[in-house]
């Protein structure tokens, strides 16, 4: 389990390789553009994460996304990647601003700030998203969305087409049973899924789970090489915990 669980980052960050029609394990296609807040981070034009606009200079994501001293750039208004498409957006990362108590292979504070180097364009396939606010947790049981153009499942490919799927809250108790020191409740979310429905896998990190209309978590992690196990919840960073560290960096 420990070896295991060591190696989750490397799971739900994206090595370069060709794609497929299916994305999210289980998942269905997303209707183009209904989710106009996705971002696709990629370098060299090879998706490595996602990621959510937040503001028309801001994009959020996880901070162990940046991996490399590589340049990410910031993909907007796509549905499917392997196309230069007319709505797409593509801005380079003015200023990469990952949370100061983030250590490369923990797990705690996986958050980060992309400054872009000019605003998006906000039309019908380029939005922003609001972000969770209420300090109250999220009632366990209750159906979330997440999305993104990550793998089909373990050692598939990445998807061309934006995919998406629902998960649902976990008991936090239970997310510390079944993760024990990995998972601290104050910073993150854990979901339950099952393998007809799926859920997120690798390159579906910094994307988005939406309860309610609103960004409640940034993906993080799940079981390695096993994102499809039921027996182990994904986890996400609870944007609502960094609420304050958000608004300082912006307002800087």
């Amino acid at each position: 389990m420990k070896h295991a669980i060591a190696v989750t980052y490397v799971l739900l960050l994206i090595n370069f390789s060709g794609a497929t029609e299916h994305g999210i394990t289980g998942g269905k296609v997303a209707k183009p553009h209904s989710r106009p807040y996705m971002a696709s981070l990629q370098i060299q034009g090879q998706h490595i994460c996602g990621g959510m606009l937040i503001r028309k200079d801001y994009v959020l994501t996880a901070a162990h996304c940046k991996n490399c001293s590589q340049d990410i750039t910031v993909v907007l208004g796509a549905h499917n990647i392997s196309k230069k498409e007319r709505s797409q957006q593509r801005i380079n990362v003015k200023k990469y601003h990952v949370h100061p108590e983030f250590k490369a292979g923990q797990y705690e504070y996986d958050i980060m700030l992309l400054q872009l180097e000019k605003n998006a364009k906000v039309n019908d396939n380029v939005a922003t998203i609001d972000l969770a606010t209420k300090n109250e947790d999220i009632p366990a049981n209750t159906n979330c969305e997440v999305a993104g153009w990550g793998r089909t499942g373990p050692n598939q490919t990445i998807s061309d087409v934006l995919m998406e799927t629902t998960e649902s809250i976990q008991f936090s108790f239970e997310c510390k049973h079944i993760w024990k020191k990995y998972f601290n409740s104050t910073h993150m979310i854990c979901t339950k899924f099952n393998k007809k429905t799926g859920g997120i896998c690798q390159g579906d990190s910094g994307g988005p789970l939406i309860c309610d209309s609103k960004a409640q978590g940034i993906t993080a992690f799940t079981f390695a090489n096993e994102c499809d196990d039921p027996k182990h919840p994904h986890v996400f960073t609870k944007v609502r915990s960094f609420l304050q560290w958000m608004k300082k960096v912006m307002k800087d």
